[in-house]
C-alpha cells in the first residue's frame, strides 16, 4: 500500500474539515486540521490581550503553549495548555482571529515544523489554506474545494446551529466575505489554488459525495 500525503485547500466554509477528516478515516490516515491550529493561536492571543499583528509577542507566547489535536470515537479534540478547546476555536470570532494571526510570518513558521512532522512518512490527509502551496508542496494529491459565499454561509449557519449557538445568517455571510479577502490578499501565504490541485466545486453537492469522488481518484492515484 503506497501511503502518500494529500492537501485539501479552500476558503472557509468550503467543507474542507468534514471532508478531510472522513476522506482520512476511509485511507487509514492522520488527519492534520492546520485551520485548528491558527485558531488555537488565535485564541490563546485574544486570551492574553496580545495584539494579533505582534510578531514578536506571538512567537514568544507560542514557545511557551503546547497545542495538541487528539482522535477520538467523538471526532477531532484540540488541546490548548491541556484544556480542551475544540468548541471554542470554532467561533464565527475564532475564525477571524485565526485569519488575522495566520498572516504573520513568526506563527506560520511556529507551526509549520509541527504540522510537517505530523505528515511525516506520508499517510497523512492535510486540510487548509496553503497545505498545497506552502506545507506539502511535493504532496502526492492535491485537492481544492471551493463553493459560493451564499453556499458556504449557510452551511456554516447550520453548522453553529447544530451545535446551539445563537448566530445569524448575514453576520455570517459578511464575515465569510470578509474572510475571503483577508486570505487572498495577506502578504505571507495567501489562499490560492495549487497550480497542480485537483479542484472541486462543492454547490450542489453533500459531503458524502464530495468525499466519495475525493476517495476515489486518491485509490486510482496510489491503487490501494
Amino acid at each position: 500500500m503506497k501511503k502518500i500525503t494529500i492537501t485539501i485547500d479552500g476558503p472557509a466554509g468550503a467543507g474542507k474539515s468534514t471532508v478531510a477528516r472522513e476522506l482520512a478515516k476511509r485511507l487509514g490516515y492522520n488527519f492534520i486540521d492546520t485551520g485548528a491550529m491558527y485558531r488555537t493561536v488565535g485564541i490563546a492571543a485574544s486570551a492574553r490581550g496580545i495584539d494579533y499583528k505582534d510578531g514578536a509577542r506571538l512567537a514568544s507566547m507560542m514557545e511557551k503553549m503546547s497545542i495538541e489535536i487528539r482522535q477520538d470515537d467523538d471526532g477531532q479534540k484540540v488541546f490548548l495548555d491541556g484544556r480542551d478547546v475544540s468548541r471554542e476555536i470554532r467561533t464565527p470570532e475564532a475564525s477571524m482571529g485565526a485569519s488575522a494571526v495566520s498572516s504573520v510570518p513568526e506563527v506560520r513558521a511556529g507551526l509549520l515544523d509541527l504540522q510537517r512532522r505530523m505528515a511525516r512518512g506520508g499517510g497523512a490527509v492535510a486540510e487548509g489554506r496553503d497545505t498545497g502551496t506552502v506545507v506539502f508542496p511535493d504532496a502526492g494529491v492535491k485537492f481544492y474545494l471551493d463553493a459560493s459565499p451564499g453556499r458556504r454561509a449557510r452551511r456554516r449557519f447550520d453548522e453553529l446551529r447544530e451545535k446551539g449557538m445563537d448566530v445569524n445568517y448575514e453576520k455570517l455571510l459578511s464575515e465569510i466575505i470578509e474572510r475571503d479577502r483577508a486570505d487572498m490578499t495577506r502578504a505571507v501565504a495567501p489562499l490560492t489554488c495549487p497550480k497542480d490541485a485537483i479542484t472541486v466545486d462543492t454547490d450542489g453537492l453533500n459531503a458524502e459525495q464530495v468525499i466519495s469522488r475525493l476517495e476515489e481518484l486518491v485509490r486510482v492515484k496510489t491503487r490501494i
